[in-house]
């Protein structure tokens, strides 16, 4: 799964780089700033693509805010989003949850890496050591998970055109891990590479076995670890301290959960 993720990048990075015209970026997107501990149930950063409503046969590619946990446009209430942070490539074309977002509102979650736990044979007090690791690209490129987002209407506020008439949610998509990440946890985020983000984004494609082929898990090499702080394990810290790589155990073998590989 992908539980955790850091995502500090400036917003103008994010324009050059998902190439977003001038004022297509919500205000909210300066507002959120930078944040190395990122939490189902934050605010995070989407790109997202609409349909233009002036020129209806045309998209508009937008910078701008969800709610990580996605709630479908059908649910009662919004206690389901806690339960919706991941959707499983297998049976994401499927399952109710997630079946219209994925033919329709599909969106791109850029990060500068995600967070995952190795459980150890270790045990302190009957409980299983976790050590939490830092997967990340190593050339510092955005990291452009694949992602999903839903619409919810608020139907306690009347006003149908208040901003908080309106709930934003998203999930992200993961697979199997690749054998070198495997090791650490058996699924991870599902990449965008950057000559799909048009198809991905383009909202009048809907074909599923289209869309599935233009997911693809990290190639070999795209991808490094490193085992990080477990101060990242409380949602309370925050900060780029968490990123700082655990000093390597020369004693320790090739596959250890503190050494860099």
């Amino acid at each position: 799964m992908c539980g955790r993720y850091a995502s500090s990048r400036a917003p103008s990075d994010l324009v050059a780089e998902f190439e977003i015209e001038a004022g297509n970026v919500r205000e909210s997107v300066e507002e959120l700033g930078e944040n190395y501990n990122v939490a189902p149930t934050n605010q995070v950063i989407a790109v997202v693509e609409r349909k233009n409503r002036e020129q209806p046969d045309t998209t508009v590619r937008k910078l701008t805010t969800v709610k990580w946990g996605l709630v479908p446009s059908w649910a009662k209430d919004t206690s389901i989003g806690s339960r919706l942070i991941n959707a499983r490539m297998e049976t994401v074309a499927e399952k109710p949850a997630f079946k219209k977002a994925f033919a329709t509102r599909r969106c791109i979650l850029p990060a500068d890496g995600y967070y995952e736990w190795y459980t150890a044979e270790e045990k302190v007090n009957g409980k299983p050591v976790k050590q939490p690791y830092f997967i990340h690209p190593p050339d510092g490129s955005v990291l452009s998970m694949a992602g999903l987002y839903e619409i919810w209407r608020d139907k306690s506020v009347e006003d149908p055109d208040r901003d908080d008439a309106w709930l934003w949610t998203c999930t992200v998509l993961t697979t199997s891990s690749t054998d070198d990440l495997g090791r650490i946890h058996d699924r991870m985020p599902l990449l965008v590479e950057r000559e799909r983000y048009d198809a991905w984004l383009d909202p009048l494609s809907s074909d599923p076995d289209d869309l599935l082929e233009l997911l693809v898990p990290a190639a070999p090499g795209r991808l490094e670890a490193y085992a990080v702080s477990k101060a990242v394990s409380s949602v309370k810290n925050n900060g780029p301290h968490l990123l700082d790589p655990l000093p390597p155990d020369g004693e320790s073998p090739p596959d250890s959960p503190t050494t860099l590989f």
